[in-house]
């Protein structure tokens, strides 16, 4: 054994022990178990750790080195993103900072090789803050989206949905950040309520007046849309407007005739009934217009500013406008006018690029598109027939209502970075998708018989979720037959979040059944969202973010793993706090002070199995029994992904059950028991200490595999070790040692209760007990005496005067206190401990009895208060038994 020093340095020894791990190769798949497999959803190559990152990948990590200490062959693929709009951003704000030329004055192809360049200098500081989290990810296999064989994976996807026909082009409204001038998906927006104005203008009938109606109202927060406006829709039960379907209204500043149509999406309840539809510029009217053929006009350029053309009759004034500067041009001219019938202030929700910050324009565009209908159904059969699963199973939900509902899938952005759209034009714009612009060029010859023509690439790229949606088989080598995918995949689970079940789950299941047939995970795990320690989401914002750095800085990884598992409860966001990490650093001390115990006593683990069945005494039968039912619980437990449960059986068997209970119960043992006694003692010691570690290394893997070597007098490591067997069980052993917890628990607490100095030593009297309970305190006696500070065990027919009476097991007992405690004093201070607690009792449920209070304080003082409630009534319930007991003296 290596002497242990007095404390865990987790700044020296974490970094030292994943470096043995690592350059031993433990991360590797190794051995000729069951394969077990997951892919590491990517982080952004922009990324560093986050909360949320450091939860899912400790999740993860947990699977994958518990499956390890199963035997299983466990193959963890690790690889990045390349986060298109977020690295452009970023390489785009570097070049300002050095004052370097804009990309659009450097080029194309010049701006990508910076951003290459960016990324060997700067794109992998989340991979080695993974490593200080412990994740155990096969590094030498890392994929990048955009390394040579997933880019030639993404390629030969779109070619062949191309020539499929489930990818084409097709104009249609898209999220348009008007910044970076590209379309974004709608997990890139942002929702934001904000101060806004309702303006509500009147658009005459053409026909001057119809049953005494002679213009139309319609309220919007948008007014400069209203250039592009195609029609006027009305519910068609709407009675107010049933003579005027069909007929027009005159469009103010464009003078534009546009139809009174009759459809079901306004609502005849809000505002005036009718709605403007500008079918180019708003998502909803967008479906209004194709239903009705309603043209869609085009109103703005890629930067949102207002274009007009002959062909969307905008006034030339109103050319190059920014959009809000058309806003307030329209809206003056519309008061100009008299068309202005009010503006009312008004909360609305904006949508904002969650990157650029700009808010978002509804934008007509032609954009490349993936049939995600006809993709879907095999990916709803393959969830349907449980072929994958989710946990917790109610994400399912989700998952089919995006997936019945599906949309066309936007796949094109207007970046420089990414993959670029595998398709060439020739000179009279016929497209050719190919793998590569040789085959491009052999498609163009044979299209223009036999004549070689410049093909010019289509300059879009590919959404980043379209190379993420191949994740799990690309990264395995496909289209290559490796060996790898052959026995790797499926893979069996996938940890992520429930914001991206459809972005990215869905879009997963739906390649991997078409291109591979089978599913590519078994299990979906969705993990909670982590929260500050009042319940609160982390926001910038709020200034409530916790940095997982931060906290591995000041607590090590260790206690940092354990409390986002303890807390990861299935369908409960988890609150974290600096008070909970340092909790469970002081578990790592308290587990670290019972193995330099161990050391004191000579106590070491060794490479021999153990068979608890040899041993005699049942203290150590019941350690081995409790040791055994915990693996048993924990194994069970990460089987149906509950790691709260298997944190918390740890935990309580480690810190309870083994460093208060045994290590003081077996100390008798130790200090006066006969060699053979001692030695069982030792290797049970021994024994429980190797089960505990093993079980705890998923969670914890750096103190335990410290403590592992250091106590361990064998050769063999804490990685050739298997996960503990749960087979063995004694009843009687733990019924017998329980028994005398519970009364050691019981004759301490009433101790405590009654003030009984802590050096008094008292007689503990058993009233009636029957033989059986005689013979378990005739056994226990050294353990009870010592650790319930008693000086004699007898018995009697009844309880002796001024005794404190308890009750465990059924039997009752009596503790002689009146010779060493002041009752009159003593009953002084409960009665006044009472009256300060009844007060704080009665403050604290005046507030919560207050309406007022409850209603408009926040969410997290009113729980405080809840708390203190139920913490004031406890204490007072304490004092009020220790009351009553000195009363019955």
């Amino acid at each position: 054994m290596r002497d242990l020093p007095k404390t865990f340095d987790h700044l020296e020894a974490e970094p030292r022990l994943y470096r043995e791990q690592e350059e031993a190769g433990l991360f590797k798949p190794a051995g000729e178990g069951e394969p077990f497999s997951i892919v590491i959803p990517p982080p952004n190559v922009t990324g560093s750790l986050h909360v949320g990152h450091a939860l899912n990948n400790t999740l993860q990590d947990i699977l994958c080195r518990y499956r390890r200490r199963q035997g299983r062959k466990v193959l963890w693929q690790y690889g990045v993103d390349h986060a298109g709009i977020a690295t452009q951003m970023v390489v785009e704000r570097q070049m300002a900072e050095r004052q370097e030329p804009h990309r659009r004055d450097i080029g194309r192809e010049a701006f990508v090789q910076k951003v290459w360049e960016w990324k060997a200098e700067s794109g992998g500081m989340i991979k080695n803050q993974l490593k200080r989290l412990g994740a155990s990810c096969d590094w030498s296999r890392e994929r990048f989206t955009m390394d040579e064989g997933l880019s030639a994976a993404v390629r030969k996807v779109f070619v062949q949905l191309y020539r499929e026909g489930l990818i084409y082009r097709d104009k249609r409204l898209v999220n348009w950040d008007p910044k970076f001038q590209t379309a974004i998906s709608d997990l890139e927006v942002e929702n934001r309520e904000v101060n806004g104005k309702m303006w509500h203008f009147a658009y005459p009938l053409e026909d001057g007046e119809v049953d005494g109606i002679k213009e139309i109202v319609i309220a919007t927060t948008r007014p400069e849309t209203m250039l592009g406006d195609g029609a006027v829709a009305v519910h068609p039960d709407d009675e107010r407007y049933k003579n005027l379907i069909g007929k027009k209204v005159r469009l103010p500043i464009v003078d534009r005739l546009i139809p009174i149509i009759a459809d079901e999406y306004p609502d005849p309840e809000l505002g005036t009934g009718a709605v403007k539809i500008t079918g180019a510029h708003d998502f909803n009217d967008f479906e209004v217009a194709k239903r009705h053929d309603i043209p869609l006009i085009v109103l703005m350029d890629e930067e949102a500013r207002i274009i007009a053309t002959e062909e969307n009759g905008v006034p030339e004034r109103f050319h190059k406008l920014d959009r809000f500067e058309a806003r307030e041009r329209v809206v003056k001219e519309i008061e100009e006018l008299g068309l202005l019938r009010g503006i009312e202030d008004k909360l609305i929700m904006q949508p904002f690029g969650d990157r650029s910050g700009v808010v978002i324009e509804p934008m007509l565009t032609d954009q490349w598109y993936v049939d995600a209908k006809t993709l879907a159904g095999p990916a709803i059969e393959a969830v349907n027939s449980g072929r994958t699963k989710f946990v917790p199973e109610n994400w399912s939900k989700t998952y089919f209502n995006w997936m019945d509902n599906i949309e066309p899938w936007c796949i094109s952005r207007q970046l420089w970075w990414g993959h670029r759209i595998p398709v060439w034009y020739g000179p009279d714009g016929t497209p050719f998708c190919a793998e590569d612009e040789a085959e491009a060029h052999r498609l163009a010859t044979e299209h223009y018989d036999g004549e070689a023509v410049d093909l010019v690439q289509d300059s879009d790229v590919l959404d980043t979720w379209f190379s993420s949606a191949l994740w799990p088989f690309s990264t395995l080598g496909w289209p290559e037959d490796t060996e790898e995918l052959r026995e790797f995949y499926p893979t069996a689970v996938l940890s992520t979040a429930f914001d991206i079940i459809f972005f990215w789950v869905a879009r997963m299941m739906m390649m991997a059944m078409h291109f591979m047939g089978e599913v590519p995970f078994r299990t979906v795990y969705i993990h909670a969202l982590v929260r500050d320690e009042h319940g609160q989401k982390m926001s910038k914002s709020k200034g409530n973010v916790v940095d997982p750095i931060e906290y591995m800085d000041e607590f090590g990884a260790d206690p940092l793993r354990f409390t986002l598992a303890s807390q990861a409860t299935q369908g409960r966001d988890l609150s974290l706090s600096k008070q909970r990490v340092e909790g469970y650093r002081n578990f790592r001390t308290k587990l670290w002070n019972a193995a330099r115990f161990l050391q004191l006593r000579s106590v070491p683990i060794t490479d021999e199995e153990i068979d608890p069945h040899t041993f005699e005494l049942p203290l150590n039968r019941w350690i081995a029994h409790e040791g055994a039912k915990m693996a048993g619980e924990v194994s069970r437990a990460l089987d149906d992904f509950r790691f709260d449960e298997a944190a918390s059986a740890i935990y309580q068997f480690a810190w309870g059950t083994f460093c208060d209970w045994y290590l003081e119960l077996s100390k008798p043992i130790l200090d006066e028991g006969d060699e053979a006694a001692q030695a069982e003692t030792r290797k049970a010691m021994g024994a429980a200490l190797k089960t505990i570690l093993i079980c705890l290394e998923p969670f914890m893997p750096f103190v335990t595999r410290e403590l592992y070597h250091a106590m361990n007098e064998g050769k063999k490591t804490i990685d050739d070790q298997r996960w503990p067997a749960s087979s063995f069980a004694d009843d009687g052993a733990a019924g017998e040692i329980a028994a005398a917890i519970a009364l050691i628990s019981e004759i301490r607490s009433a101790r405590t209760e009654v003030n009984v100095p802590v050096a008094a030593k008292l007689e503990l009297v058993a009233v009636d007990a029957p033989d059986q309970v005689k013979a378990l305190l005739d056994a226990q006696a050294p353990a009870i005496k010592r650790l319930a500070r008693i000086e004699t065990i007898t018995h009697a027919s009844e309880p002796p005067k001024g005794s404190v009476q308890i009750v465990s097991g059924g039997v009752t007992y009596a503790l002689p206190v009146a010779d060493v405690i002041d009752l009159k004093a003593e009953m002084e201070r409960l009665a006044k401990a009472i009256g300060k607690t009844e007060g704080e009792l009665k403050k604290a449920n005046g507030k919560l009895s207050n309406e007022r209070f409850v209603a408009n304080a926040p969410a997290e003082v009113v729980e405080q208060e809840r708390e203190r409630v139920a913490a004031f009534t406890a204490e007072l319930e304490q004092l009020q038994a220790a009351k009553a007991r000195i009363e019955a003296l």
